[in-house]
């Protein structure tokens, strides 16, 4: 998902939530808490990863960024201006990837253009520079079926990119690609977002991958979630994902994001635990 007019560029941070809680109705009419008073910034340019317990809330957060879904109590602004509709500038990648299957490489990574009316031959010019950035020149006339998980999420993230988007949001992108894979996405995703000035919110339940990847990593804590931790990364780019990890420095974040975040797990395993008992 692309919108492709940019904001005016503001002074403040890209992204602010104050005090910003979501609930939702259940089927049996009782509020059910998703997040609860979470505050965080995040500047123009930094790259912030989300971590935090299975079902916490994370990806609410993002749905309140992007204004999917509207704060029950708090505020969200977007470039300084308070979210009450998909902001403008944004890009999205989901947990599944949203290719058409009846369309090909070519017409799926032109489509936003196309929907946001650009010209068939402007769109298509522009979505073969972006197939080749993401390594698929070459792939343009295939369909989805014939494409491995990798290369869908290629497709998936020129998608998010031929806009050119201020914002992009990236909700456990890479989860279902086996590790070498990964590995391989998480460096494209910084090749092709190193120099753009974009505010990055990804979003994982990898701490391998939110280290690798941040100039911060936020920790959740149990749902209803809220910021626990923000722990900075202090390593630097450009990055090699299958590099850093192996260093000291690595190892060091590591063991703090993961101390921080491992009374979070076991309430969230004791909650679960108690409901089956």
């Amino acid at each position: 998902m692309t919108a492709l007019t940019h904001p005016q560029p503001s002074h403040g941070p890209a992204i602010s939530l104050r005090s910003a809680t979501k609930r939702f109705a259940t089927r049996a009419g009782t509020p059910f808490t998703a997040i609860t008073d979470v505050s965080l910034d995040v500047a123009a340019g930094e790259f912030v990863t989300i971590v935090g317990p299975t079902g916490c809330g994370k990806s609410t957060t993002l749905s309140l960024v992007s204004g999917l879904e509207p704060a029950t109590t708090g505020t969200v602004q977007v470039h300084g201006q308070p979210v009450t509709a998909i902001p403008d500038g944004i890009g999205y990648m989901f947990q599944s990837d949203a290719v058409l299957p009846w369309k090909n490489v070519l017409d799926n990574v032109a489509l936003g253009l196309r929907y946001h009316r650009v010209p068939k031959a402007e769109a298509h010019a522009r979505a073969r520079d972006w197939i080749e950035r993401v390594g698929l020149a070459g792939f343009e006339d295939r369909y989805p079926h014939q494409l491995s998980g990798g290369m869908r999420k290629r497709v998936a993230m020129a998608q998010s990119l031929i806009g050119e988007p201020s914002l992009l949001l990236l909700d456990e992108p890479f989860g279902a690609l086996d590790v070498q894979t990964r590995e391989l996405m998480q460096d494209e995703l910084l090749r092709l977002w190193s120099g753009t000035g974009a505010a990055v919110v990804f979003v994982t339940h990898d701490l391998t991958e939110a280290i690798s990847l941040a100039d911060r990593v936020v920790v959740m804590t149990a749902g209803p979630a809220t910021v626990k931790d923000v722990v900075p990364v202090d390593l630097p780019r450009p990055r090699k994902v299958e590099e850093i990890r192996l260093t000291p420095e690595f190892t060091e974040l590591y063991k703090r994001v993961w101390d921080s975040l491992r009374e979070e797990v076991e309430i969230t395993r004791a909650r679960g635990a108690s409901n089956v008992a």
